[in-house]
């Protein structure tokens, strides 16, 4: 599609829709005309398939909001379907420049239709990944994004910490002033013009855009190369950081921190650094979600008869919970607001769980109690519904 084309064609009224028509309305009329005009249902009908060519066109452009908004800016910029033939231009051919009107720099230096640089090249670098390749001036270089490592101790992850941070990273070397020239006065890449991107065909009329191989993206080319940087205009450079890490982060989470990562070339913004945290195990408490977990033992009498059982917080006072007779083994009661710091800077809960310790050695009084207590409870048969249960099974 070339953009004589894109401006020019009317996809509201290819489509029968108005211009204020909807996501929904639109949808609805394309799947109604697909429909009538299916190649499928018109065997050998070329005016059907072309049709349908055209109504598949014009849904691909109004379909996609960002397309269709950069289609009704353009329209709207020239008077709804406005291109018209320059002076000399004849019959019906196309060679307006774009780039004279909006000042790209260069008319016929331009890699597809029009030559645009800047202005309303980017609207159309923008739906065809031209990225607006005709002008000279040379872009802005995003930073690298900068990837890292920290290990913290399970309290540390609850509450937060700061760390240092020793990173290595690209940014711009100290001796040619990021130019990569060594006296400071590289030029404009001819092939890329620039932009460090050069346009390849994938069919169908588009293009897609690969980092520019001269150049290696960086839109300059130095004639007398920097001895530091090789002409690459990026030196390794080594920093610490303080950085702080949220409280409530889990074991192998990666947090971004914008604008932290290597600095950008030519005024452009920095990278990001990711950190992916990593968190030692604790010895009596574990996590689950937002709740912290921790096991508590308790005698058979205190399961059996009830009372209250003093429980450990992490780095908090201990908490008194009230067991309930008759507690069977691995119940689990919760305390409230005891647990992992969530995102809204409330607490889960500490999830404590009962177990019935069992003594090794049994003597003297205790030994006679038990004694007892079986002799007193021996009509009692556990077991009794588990081999009903089985029986029946």
């Amino acid at each position: 599609m070339s953009t004589k084309d894109f401006i020019e064609k009317d996809y509201y009224k290819v489509l029968g829709v108005p211009k204020d028509a909807t996501e929904a309305e639109i949808k609805k009329a394309y799947r109604k005309l697909a429909r009538e005009f299916h190649p499928d249902a018109n065997k050998g009908n070329t005016k059907a398939e072309e049709r349908f060519k055209e109504i598949s066109e014009a849904n691909d452009i109004l379909g996609d909001p960002k397309k269709r908004k950069e289609y009704d800016e353009a329209r709207a910029l020239f008077g709804n379907g406005g291109f018209r033939p320059g002076p000399g231009a004849g019959g019906g051919s196309f060679n307006f420049d774009l780039g004279d009107l909006f000042g790209g720099g260069g008319g016929q230096g331009g890699q597809g239709s029009g030559g645009f640089g800047g202005g309303i090249g980017d609207v159309f670098g923008g739906l065809f990944n031209r990225g607006g390749t005709g002008g000279t001036r040379v872009q802005p270089r995003r930073g690298q994004d900068i990837d890292t490592e920290v290990t913290l101790s399970f309290t540390e992850a609850i509450e937060g910490a700061t760390v240092p941070l020793r990173m290595s990273s690209q940014s711009p070397c100290k001796a040619c002033s990021g130019t990569g020239d060594k006296n400071g006065t590289p030029r404009v890449c001819p092939t890329c013009v620039g932009t460090g991107q050069v346009a390849r065909g994938s069919g169908g009329g588009f293009s897609l855009t690969d980092p520019c191989p001269d150049c290696k993206g960086r839109g300059l080319i130095a004639e007398h190369p920097c001895m530091e940087c090789k002409g690459s205009g990026r030196a390794k450079s080594s920093r610490t950081m303080q950085v702080r890490i949220p409280a409530g982060v889990t074991d192998n989470q990666r947090i971004r921190l914008r604008g932290k990562g290597a600095p950008g070339e030519r005024g452009g913004p920095a990278g990001d650094l990711y950190v992916t945290v990593h968190v030692d195990a604790h010895p009596v408490f574990g996590r689950k979600d937002d709740n912290l977990t921790v096991t508590v033992p308790v005698t058979f009498a205190e399961a059996a008869l009830g009372g209250e059982v003093r429980v450990p917080t992490l780095g908090g006072p201990p908490v008194t919970l009230k067991l309930p007779p008759g507690t069977p083994n691995g119940r689990t009661m919760r305390a409230r607001g005891k647990g992992a710091v969530r995102k809204d800077g409330t607490r889960g809960d500490l999830l404590v769980t009962v177990e019935v310790s069992v003594p090794k050695d049994v003597t003297g009084k205790a030994r006679e109690a038990l004694e007892a207590y079986r002799e007193a409870t021996a009509d009692e048969d556990p077991r009794a519904e588990l081999f009903q249960a089985a029986k029946g099974a």
